[in-house]
């Protein structure tokens, strides 16, 4: 099995893509630390929605009915290779929106979706699980006539990343995985006594009552959160290993939620897996350094097929 370790110096990746940087710049605003606070301890604003006003480009939104009855949020923008973003649990596709915004000026077609339950999305009759929300996803690449799509994830939606190369593969065609864990021994069950997590769920909560077409209705729908958090994903080393879609195992070196060893422990069991480590970074990577981050991400995406 070979391992590819990809070096996490901003000096590494910027050799690696130096053009890029110019093209990310004009869309990711850098995140300034206050003075003495390290850069993996902030939580920067929400970036603003994926709208018509996006570098200039059209963009289509709407929803997707399942076949229970929910309604799936989407907004897609730009022409090119396909990527679908899917965002963390709690958040919506806000979240995603300063990387899709970059991924637009380096002529890449994005697509942006709120997880069933999530943001502007409505949960259906079924419990929401990994599987289930994947699932979502390829409703909204078929609806849109989307064959294959590549998939940047973060966090659940980094796990749900996995489990579309799992279930999925024909219609991924490679993952940029960020905090994901494959079981649930990989999460840290003290973070929510982290400032920044508490900071997180307590800004996730105020958007869901903005957002969401049952905005009051936030303590059922973190209830089914944290139940599905509970027991899942459970996946065994050996049915990971089955994985043959591209893919990079991705998180900060600060994690406030996921064990840095089960991230390694992930990139280890999948053969011909990446593994990045973000230096100075946390579970919210994308919000504290997103030119880093989208600069990464359009460095992976650019990387020939194997």
């Amino acid at each position: 099995m070979l391992l590819h370790t990809v070096r996490t110096s901003m000096r590494s990746l910027l050799a690696a893509g130096t053009m890029l940087l110019t093209l990310a710049s004009g869309v990711c605003a850098q995140t300034v630390a206050p003075p003495g606070v390290p850069l993996w301890k902030t939580l920067p604003p929400t970036p603003s929605p994926l709208s018509a006003d996006a570098n200039g480009l059209p963009v289509q939104s709407g929803y997707v009915k399942t076949d229970d009855g929910a309604k799936i949020y989407y907004a897609t923008a730009g022409e090119g290779e396909p990527v679908l973003l899917l965002h963390g649990g709690l958040a919506n596709s806000d979240y995603m929106s300063g990387l899709a915004r970059a991924l637009l000026a380096a002529h890449y077609q994005v697509i942006v979706v709120d997880s069933r339950g999530h943001g502007r999305s409505s949960p259906g009759k079924t419990p929401i699980g990994y599987d289930r929300m994947a699932d979502d996803a390829v409703a909204v690449l078929t609806h849109l006539k989307i064959g294959r799509a590549a998939i940047v994830g973060w966090s659940d939606g980094g796990i749900q990343g996995i489990d579309l190369a799992l279930r999925h593969p024909d219609r991924v065609t490679r993952v940029f995985s960020f905090a994901p864990n494959i079981t649930t021994d990989g999460v840290d069950t003290s973070a929510t006594d982290n400032p920044t997590v508490q900071s997180y769920i307590a800004r996730a909560k105020q958007e869901y009552r903005h957002l969401s077409p049952s905005p009051g209705r936030f303590g059922k729908f973190e209830a089914s959160i944290e139940h599905m958090w509970s027991d899942q994903p459970n996946w065994s080393d050996e049915q990971v290993a089955g994985i043959t879609t591209p893919i990079w195992i991705v998180d900060g070196d600060h994690d406030e939620m996921i064990h840095l060893p089960h991230i390694q422990h992930i990139a280890h069991v999948i053969p011909q897996a990446g593994l990045l480590i973000l230096p100075n970074l946390s579970h919210f990577a994308f919000l504290q350094n997103p030119r880093l981050f989208s600069e990464t991400v359009i460095n992976f995406l650019n990387l020939p097929t194997p």
